[in-house]
């Protein structure tokens, strides 16, 4: 879900369990240089650490050296306990709250709030601020992501659910996860994008296999020989200088799909650090440069209440700064 973890990995009695099947990419690669390119928020000193706990398994087999020669087919199995010593605490954050009742809230998230803590980065968060807000929220989904059921990257804005209960937290990670996998489960939502260059035609679908890009390991593409399947359907609101705004909507959810297929079609986001490209042109470029992110605005989620079973639908007004990048390309 742009952003939304990838569903290889599972909780385990607050133990995160990753798994990872080796690909062509990867044979004869270092065990612990392949699950740092992996996974994204360990690295490589932090895996170190984890094999020589006993935290990671080859082919059921625990792992005992960190540069144990990897071949094809092997499945890397990854535990990383829960964080036990580390305190998350309540930070004074502002929240824009679209709704809340005893089960969940629903807020925007603006822009640069990155959603939950990480090893040596425990403040600032939209946790610290929800621990704030929701005085009963601590220990819903474990210690270091409390409510939260899915994500935004740091600089995407717009809707966001966390939960307040342990019945709304099982009920919606379960939507979520059907969602990911582009099953049912009730979860419908839509994004506003700019695309520079802007893609050619008035909206279409795009639907590719998914997957780890096969150099830049920490980086995704749909342009694999195989992978998990994934689909998005797009449609141009309004054509710009040298750009596009643009409406998609999610049919699954795989980590970066908006962002990774719509630069693997041609049309990547404005100011995307990771999957953009460079602006030749000068308007263009200086749209990007005063954004200083992604253009990339969460603006539509709708779900069935986990407890009431209700239809919600939330939306969330494009930011400031998205529509200063718009008027400067009108």
């Amino acid at each position: 879900m742009d952003g939304d973890d990838d569903l290889d990995e599972v909780v385990v009695d607050s133990t995160v369990r990753h798994r990872i099947e080796v690909e062509a990419a990867d044979v004869g690669g270092r065990l612990d240089a392949v699950i740092a390119a992996r996974i994204a928020e360990l690295s490589r000193a932090a895996v170190q650490r984890l094999i020589e706990d006993g935290h990671v398994r080859v082919g059921g087999v625990v792992a005992v050296k960190a540069g144990a020669k990897l071949r094809r087919r092997d499945v890397i199995e990854v535990d990383v306990p829960p964080p036990g010593v580390l305190e998350v605490v309540a930070e004074d954050i502002p929240l824009t709250v679209l709704f809340e009742d005893a089960e969940l809230i629903v807020i925007d998230k603006p822009a640069g709030l990155v959603v939950h803590p990480a090893a040596g980065h425990t403040r600032g968060t939209l946790v610290n601020a929800l621990l704030f807000h929701c005085k009963d929220l601590s220990g819903i989904g474990g210690v270091l992501r409390p409510g939260i059921v899915h994500r935004l990257d740091k600089d995407t804005s717009g809707v966001m659910v966390a939960t307040k209960s342990d019945r709304a937290h099982a009920a919606l990670t379960a939507a979520f996860a059907a969602k990911s996998r582009g099953e049912g489960g009730g979860i419908d939502r839509a994004y506003l994008a700019i695309a520079a260059p802007p893609p050619a035609g008035t909206g279409g679908t795009l639907r590719t296999l998914y997957g780890r890009h096969p150099v830049h390991r920490k980086k995704f593409s749909s342009k694999v020989a195989s992978g998990k399947g994934a689909v998005t359907h797009w449609e141009k609101i309004e054509a710009l200088h040298g750009a596009a705004l643009i409406r998609l909507r999610l049919e699954t959810g795989r980590t970066h799909q908006i962002r990774v297929h719509a630069a693997d079609h041609g049309w990547p986001l404005l100011g995307d650090p990771v999957y953009g490209v460079r602006q030749r042109d000068e308007r263009v470029a200086a749209a990007a440069d005063a954004l200083g992110r992604q253009a990339l605005h969460a603006a539509l989620l709708a779900f069935d209440h986990p407890v009431t079973g209700a239809r919600l639908s939330f939306e969330a007004p494009i930011p400031a700064d998205l529509q200063a990048a718009l008027a400067a390309l009108r």
